[in-house]
């Protein structure tokens, strides 16, 4: 629908900001190219099989390659619409569109839907919409790539972090299905995914054994999230206790930083559900779970990574502090205190794939990803 042309980069300016970023250096050894990147607007479908639209980004090396391999990479969750690497500027969004297409790769970053430019709520852990949504941004990057003299080559490899982990595997195995008449999956390299959401994730968020704030988050994003699709409440004073019942599902619209987030929530799954909500989880509809088809893909199967951001979109004034709380990873056993907000992974992958990489993590880190990292 629309392409927007954001920023040229040469090799060096895109290792300067790898290696500059704030919140602790990227791997710049792979870094090999310039690189241009362009916000694509497309045409894809909602949770519900409905014309919608959605946003992305595209990066393309200034190899002089015309020939291209795409990398598709899916960001971690974000609750705030302008933490992804369409809108956002900063460094921890657009690490992997940087490192990918530095190395020679077209980057294709799709926003899950209802992030970035998307109309909204997101659609958050419904991997069917998450497949659409990628594949159809790999469609829209390829008719990009086309106008600008590139072409791309069928063998798509997937990667993603986190939320995005698991997301990656619905268009890997659609693309597997034969999902496009073009693209094929290559390769696939999933990492720090919580793949198994109904049996170890919300076990692990109702049986106190994640950090309490995140577990609040992650669930009352869960029983938001999922109400919208499977109905599991008629109001939310059946799930949420007061006051709670009246502002949550505002709170999680997109519209809100994860400083707004983390203020407006308890700090105790027992002060923010009732019974009846605490139960949801425990049982969740067997709606959820919906057929595999070259169009979908299996219903949820990871938290993904429930993480915030509250990176503040062109237009709007940006918090002037950043305290970040503490927090465990959502959908794992308690450990140490990792931050609120993934959107790219900092282990490093085999060479031939490029896959972002910190060096070490910044100091308030201690987990396997972030959640609000300006909160």
């Amino acid at each position: 629908m629309s392409v927007e042309h954001l920023r040229t980069l040469t090799a060096r300016q895109a290792a300067a900001e790898l290696a500059g970023d704030e919140d602790g250096a990227w791997d710049t050894g792979a870094v090999h190219y310039g690189l241009d990147t362009f916000r694509t607007v497309y045409r894809t479908v909602d949770p519900h099989g409905r014309p919608t639209t959605a946003s992305g980004l595209l990066a393309l090396p200034r190899s002089g390659e015309r020939r291209l391999r795409a990398v598709s990479f899916t960001h971690g969750t974000e609750l705030f619409k302008g933490d992804v690497a369409s809108v956002s500027a900063e460094v921890w969004d657009q690490a992997p569109a940087l490192t990918y297409a530095s190395a020679g790769f077209a980057a294709v970053l799709p926003d899950h839907l209802g992030m970035g430019l998307g109309p909204g709520p997101q659609a958050w852990m419904d991997v069917p919409s998450e497949t659409t949504a990628a594949l159809d941004m790999l469609r829209a990057s390829r008719t990009v790539a086309t106008r600008q003299g590139r072409e791309l080559r069928r063998g798509v490899l997937a990667t993603g972090f986190s939320q995005g982990a698991s997301a990656a595997l619905g268009p890997a195995r659609s693309l597997q299905e034969g999902a496009d008449h073009w693209f094929r999956i290559r390769a696939i390299a999933p990492v720090s995914g919580a793949y198994a959401f109904r049996d170890a994730a919300l076990p692990a968020l109702l049986a106190g054994r994640t950090d309490p704030k995140a577990s609040v988050i992650c669930t009352a994003l869960f029983l938001v999230a999922f109400n919208r699709l499977h109905h599991l409440y008629d109001t939310p004073a059946r799930a949420f206790r007061a006051p709670y019942d009246r502002t949550i599902e505002g709170l999680l619209d997109g519209t809100h930083t994860g400083q707004e987030v983390v203020a407006g929530t308890p700090d105790s799954l027992d002060a923010l559900l009732t019974a009846r909500g605490r139960a949801m989880p425990a049982h969740p509809p067997d709606g959820w779970r919906r057929p595999c088809g070259p169009r979908t893909a299996c219903a949820p199967t990871g938290c993904r990574g429930l993480r915030s951001g509250s990176t503040t979109p062109r237009g709007t004034s940006r918090p002037s502090t950043r305290t970040r709380p503490t927090a465990t990873p959502p959908c794992a056993p308690t450990a140490s205190t990792p931050r609120w907000s993934t959107s790219a992974p900092r282990t490093t992958a085999a060479p031939a794939i490029s896959v972002p990489s910190r060096r070490e993590p910044p100091p308030w880190s201690g987990g396997s990803g972030r959640f609000g990292r300006h909160t």
